[in-house]
């Protein structure tokens, strides 16, 4: 059975097929669903490469108590048999590679669903939709767009929505803006104060996002209309005090330069802007020599949208923390806004912004 689009009803127990990627960026999907998942409980990781180990530790130190196994039949030998596999990596041009086709095979075989967000189409692999048919399990694509029907043009009932909009917008992709966005709303809330993420990519609804769509999979004539529909829907239903919007790619990345939909068509109050003080170049463009504009040449175009950075949130991969804490004063003495290392430091300093905002 295919299913093209996903449903909040999906949830349920699941693994995550990382295809040998568990370690890298290349896995951030994987990586998000590790650190917090509502929708579904994560049983285990499929990686060859990191079997044997915790998925939390090898992440970042935490132990979560998320085995990595080798193989689904290792999974299943020492845990239930998960309800759902989800892929959990990007691979290039969205393509699953030809070597993990007997995993998905073995997963349905089984009767485990699997829920794709490759921007290859899983239930159109005549093999993959065959045996899903025959096992009684369910192809889940949900990087297809949306029936026609169902896709908003901006309309400028964004107008009517009261709560603080708050975008994390990022310098290049893969910085860390879904998982500071979620962080923000988990420290929000610890203070009382009422907030809810607008998710725009497939790992946001994977780990249980209310509200938001597929930014990539959205024709880009309702991209406008798609942010403007989330975004209204959610403080329609939720009257939420503050809203966060994760960002996609970043404002000048020649190969996705997302951003300057959120700030305009969702008509934002601040950003908070995610940046790599370790990379010198655009993800997967050092070839072509497209470098990162410095932190304060980005910061002066938000101005010109017309919209204010309230805090910079540093990605230190790549760098020792003698190197990242050495980055945050320098980048801190340069824009005199505040600086901080979202997964070592917390949310706490931008808390306490947005609440001076909020008065």
């Amino acid at each position: 059975m295919i299913n093209n689009l996903p449903f909040d009803a999906v949830e349920g127990t699941a693994c995550i097929i990382t295809g040998g990627l568990l370690h890298t960026i290349n896995a951030k999907t994987a990586h998000g669903l590790i650190r917090q998942s509502d929708r579904f409980k994560i049983l285990g990781v499929i990686d060859e490469v990191s079997a044997g180990q915790d998925a939390g530790e090898l992440l970042d130190g935490i132990n979560r108590e998320i085995p990595v196994y080798d193989s689904i039949f290792t999974l299943i030998q020492s845990t239930d048999k998960p309800q759902f596999a989800l892929i959990g990596m990007a691979t290039k041009g969205g393509v699953l590679p030809e070597e993990l086709y007997p995993t998905i095979e073995e997963c349905l075989k089984m009767g485990i669903s699997i829920i794709n967000g490759l921007h290859e189409a899983l239930g159109d692999i005549k093999e993959f939709s065959s045996i899903a048919e025959l096992n009684d399990a369910n192809i889940y694509d949900i990087r297809k767009p949306k029936p026609f029907k169902e896709l908003h043009f901006w309309t400028g009932k964004i107008k009517e929505v009261k709560s603080f909009k708050v975008g994390l917008l990022g310098t290049d992709c893969a910085l860390g803006k879904r998982t500071s966005s979620k962080l923000l709303v988990n420290e929000l809330r610890k203070e009382n104060i009422s907030s809810h993420m607008v998710y725009t990519g497939q790992t946001g609804w994977l780990q249980g996002g209310k509200y938001g769509f597929i930014f990539d999979a959205t024709p880009n004539d309702f991209i406008s209309g798609e942010l403007e529909h989330a975004v209204y829907e959610c403080w329609e239903k939720e009257k939420p005090e503050v809203i966060i919007l994760e960002g996609q790619s970043s404002l000048r990345n020649p190969s996705g330069p997302c951003g300057s939909e959120l700030i305009i068509s969702c008509e934002l109050d601040a950003v908070v802007l995610q940046h790599a003080p370790g990379r010198k170049y655009y993800k997967g463009l050092a070839e072509y020599g497209k470098e990162i504009p410095g932190v304060s040449n980005e910061l002066e175009l938000l101005k010109m949208y017309g919209v204010e950075t309230i805090a910079i949130g540093l990605n230190t991969m790549g760098l020792t923390m003698e190197q990242a804490l050495e980055a945050k004063e320098e980048i801190s003495k340069e824009t005199g806004l505040p600086v901080i290392l979202p997964l070592d430091e917390g949310m706490s300093k931008i808390v306490e912004i947005i609440k001076q905002r909020l008065k």
